[in-house]
């Protein structure tokens, strides 16, 4: 069965709204609780699965206009989040308490995924916006999110602050979601 161009847009935007969203619903569930649990986790754990191929798909949608940065940042984006998936994982078999402490128990291997996902972030964001396919204003949010995640890990700040960096990305990544759900099927979008 071969997709038409406004199912495929529909699907990879279902995706994208999706998978974001539940991570930001898990974000904010485990800061209601104190930390993990395991339902959190297990929706956690779909949730990051399926970014990898929201992004790419996102990275199809604006093909040619993106190029190769574009590509560049949305396989590094993509790669952190196979590694993310196996954190929630390795959090539910080892019965982690909360991020903090996952964290601390990945330590350097999860300090660079989180790099590479700053990286690839920034560079897919950046190439989105120089593409203008989608409204400007998402890859400003899913660059500020990414910024937000940067400057408060070096920064040491408290996991809650962490959430607002994700909670940006996220909000970003479901604009470009509902765009191709909703928007126009063709041509630049207008800023």
């Amino acid at each position: 069965m071969r997709l038409s161009n406004r199912q495929l847009r529909t699907l990879i935007g279902i995706g994208a709204i999706a998978a974001p969203t539940v991570h930001t619903l898990t974000d904010i569930a485990e800061l209601l609780s104190g930390g993990f649990s395991a339902p959190q986790l297990w929706a956690n754990y779909v949730a990051f699965s399926i970014v990898p191929f929201a992004v790419m798909g996102l990275y199809a949608m604006q093909r040619p206009a993106i190029g190769a940065v574009g590509l560049l940042g949305a396989l590094l984006y993509g790669f952190s989040f196979v590694f993310f998936t196996h954190t929630t994982l390795y959090a539910l078999a080892e019965s982690v308490a909360d991020y903090s402490s996952l964290w601390s128990r990945l330590g350097d291997i999860y300090t660079v995924h989180g790099l590479v996902m700053i990286i690839g972030g920034l560079a897919f964001g950046a190439a989105s916006y120089r593409a203008r396919v989608f409204p400007g204003w998402t890859s400003i949010m899913f660059c500020a999110g990414v910024l937000v995640n940067l400057f408060l890990t070096v920064l040491a700040v408290p996991d809650v602050l962490q959430t607002l960096g994700s909670a940006l990305r996220n909000l970003g990544l479901v604009g470009m979601g509902a765009h191709l759900v909703v928007g126009p099927t063709a041509g630049p979008s207008a800023r």
